[in-house]
């Protein structure tokens, strides 16, 4: 990996825009989305209580199961991603070839698909809960993208830090552990931060289960009662509160690691 110079990098992500560290403007696009947001969410329900205030009512269960489906997923897929990260960088050929496979067949299969393969295709020989099934599909899908951050982070990691360590009597995987992991997390947090964001917007397609999730909750109120601009008006807004608020976690997260880094 080349080192960082004073040219920009190209950073292009299907996740929510991360705040940038230096955006201090009271009027900037970050607040502009956040607040418009959370301002269009107070106000509908108080200009229109029917049906707006009603939606809101309805969905809450299914914001909470849009957070379950999220939280497990990512954890399960920062695992997979960390063993398949280092395999792809180990020296025992086997297995460098069965984490490149996992990680090119994987990512060449939409999501969408592998949710339906896991639950319907795979279902007829395994019966596994909807639940169960949309996180496997998506731990499976994003520990691939995850994998391969983790390979680019633990090689930006300067050589040198290794062969100091061994220097120093420690084995490779000692010094992977105490030495290369930590300054690999700190690397990886700006892109694994947008793989969360964006997976939690990918949530959104565990509904095609019937998984009662945030979408799925608002489908069902706007096939009751025919109200699908309404409905699906909220669900977009508290998709939007929710993606702009955890980058904004992300950005603050990075900024005071990036802190901490440079006064050690």
């Amino acid at each position: 990996m080349a080192a960082v110079d004073d040219r920009r990098r190209l950073e292009v992500s299907d996740g929510a825009l991360i705040p940038a560290r230096d955006d201090k403007a009271g009027f900037s696009a970050w607040r502009i989305s956040f607040f418009g947001a959370i301002g269009l969410l107070i106000a509908l329900p108080l200009v229109s209580p029917k049906p707006f205030w009603e939606i809101l009512r309805f969905i809450p269960d299914g914001v909470l199961r849009t957070f379950q489906v999220t939280v497990f997923s990512i954890v399960f897929a920062l695992i997979i991603g960390l063993f398949t990260g280092l395999a792809r960088i180990s020296r025992i050929t086997v297995v460098n070839r069965m984490a490149t496979v996992y990680v090119e067949v994987v990512r060449g299969i939409p999501l969408l698909v592998q949710l339906y393969y896991i639950y319907y295709a795979l279902g007829q020989f395994v019966r596994v809960p909807r639940l169960t099934a949309a996180i496997i599909a998506m731990s499976v899908c994003y520990g691939a993208y995850l994998g391969e951050i983790f390979r680019a982070g633990i090689q930006a990691v300067p050589k040198g830090q290794m062969e100091a360590a061994l220097a120093l009597g420690m084995s490779r995987t000692q010094a992977l552990r105490r030495v290369i992991l930590p300054q690999t997390f700190r690397i990886i947090l700006p892109p694994v931060g947008n793989e969360f964001i964006a997976l939690l917007k990918d949530s959104s397609l565990v509904s095609i289960l019937a998984v009662a999730d945030l979408l799925r909750r608002g489908r069902e109120y706007a096939a009751r009662t025919f109200e699908y601009f309404e409905a699906y008006t909220i669900v977009a807004l508290v998709y939007l509160v929710l993606t702009l608020f955890f980058s904004k976690l992300v950005a603050i997260m990075e900024e005071r690691l990036g802190a901490h880094h440079r006064s050690s």
